[in-house]
């Protein structure tokens, strides 16, 4: 397997070189929108630890990532009205993996409502803004 890439877009939103619509955030783990959601409240869980997918992380780590998870999930089927969620992960380009650090998708769904096609529109700042806040009082 390919070693992980520190130069990957995730780990540089984790140094902060890039900005984020964060939405949660412990020690282990960093949650926030995906700036082209297929859905409302669209949102990736990811570790603080160094990892490229499933295929290399930790254990420990794993875990950290699977409670964000779960916690973000009842938060976004709250904050949305959702009428369920998916839980989306991929793992190598074979798998569907587009960026190389392990991420979680999080997308609360309504009933009768399809998915956007992947990254097929980047969302307005201001509904990504609104959007953040609604799940991070949520999680409260």
């Amino acid at each position: 397997m390919t070693a992980y890439d520190n130069n990957n877009p995730f780990a540089k939103i984790l140094r902060g070189e890039f900005s984020c619509y964060k939405v949660y955030e412990d020690a282990h783990v960093l949650a926030f929108l995906d700036i082209m959601p297929r859905v409302p409240g669209h949102t990736l869980v990811i570790p603080k630890a160094p990892a490229r997918n499933i295929l290399d992380i930790k254990v420990e780590d794993y875990l950290h990532v699977a409670r964000a998870t779960h916690k973000i999930a009842a938060a976004a089927k709250q904050a949305f009205n959702a009428d369920g969620i998916t839980i989306q992960q991929f793992n190598e380009s074979a798998g569907g993996q587009v960026v190389f650090h392990l991420h979680v998708h999080v997308m609360p769904r309504h009933d009768g409502v399809a998915l956007l096609p992947p990254a097929s529109r980047k969302e307005d700042v201001k509904v990504l803004e609104d959007n953040a806040t609604r799940l991070a009082a949520a999680l409260k």
